[in-house]
């Protein structure tokens, strides 16, 4: 049964995983343990790659029984992470992603021996968190209390072929859109019971690539004692 540390952005990240992907998962007998970027005296955010390669590195190190995976929004990540100026000339969303993990992989290659290499499964969720949201935009809205967004929340989403579509400017990312309409709106109030009134089976149905990283997860084989 696969211990599983994961990487997160931010407290919204964390609590989501905690509270709606580890119970699911963890049915399965794959054990889903949440961290955020940073330590102790640091908040969320700010996802450099010197940054996430220290989290990966430390995780792959201290616990060497255990896999490790990000959940790091491509949004906001900028023209310096490796993989990032690349992805940037191509519309194929699963090249984008895929892109930019194998550059932070091949990044983590030059100092990180192979065998705890072997043990990460890289994750960039396109294009950011609240991506997800959009899975079900009647349940989003009516979860936050703003039935009268129903028709504009699925306005958005129709306009992608999937909730990982929604672009990933400063005015058209998928939290851009949201705050626009509702700028009440609190990520790391809001995230988790949004999630949960949508279900966990609903956004996978809706978001393929968030969908095959969960299927990753739950496929691992477990580690030697």
């Amino acid at each position: 049964m696969p211990d599983v540390y994961i990487i997160c952005e931010g407290p919204t990240e964390v609590r989501f995983v905690k509270n709606v992907l580890a119970p699911a998962l963890g049915n399965g007998g794959v054990f889903l343990h949440p961290v955020t970027i940073g330590s102790q005296r640091t908040k969320g955010g700010n996802v450099t790659c010197d940054r996430l390669y220290m989290n990966v590195r430390r995780q792959l190190h201290n616990n060497r029984k255990s896999y490790c995976t990000t959940f790091v929004d491509y949004y906001g990540l900028d023209s310096s992470f490796p993989g990032v100026e690349i992805a940037s000339t191509t519309a194929d969303l699963g090249a984008k992603a895929r892109v930019v993990s194998e550059g932070f992989v091949a990044a983590l290659r030059r100092t990180i021996e192979q065998e705890p290499l072997l043990r990460f499964i890289p994750y960039i969720q396109m294009h950011e968190f609240e991506a997800l949201m959009f899975s079900d935009p009647a349940a989003f809205a009516d979860s936050i209390g703003q039935p009268a967004l129903r028709n504009e929340f699925a306005e958005i989403r129709e306009k992608f072929e999937t909730p990982e579509h929604i672009d990933n400017s400063p005015i058209t990312a998928p939290s851009k859109r949201i705050q626009a309409l509702y700028p009440e709106y609190e990520k790391p109030l809001m995230g988790e019971t949004v999630a949960k009134a949508i279900g966990l089976p609903k956004i996978r149905e809706q978001c393929p690539l968030f969908n095959a990283w969960l299927a990753k997860l739950e496929n691992l084989p477990p580690l030697p004692a």
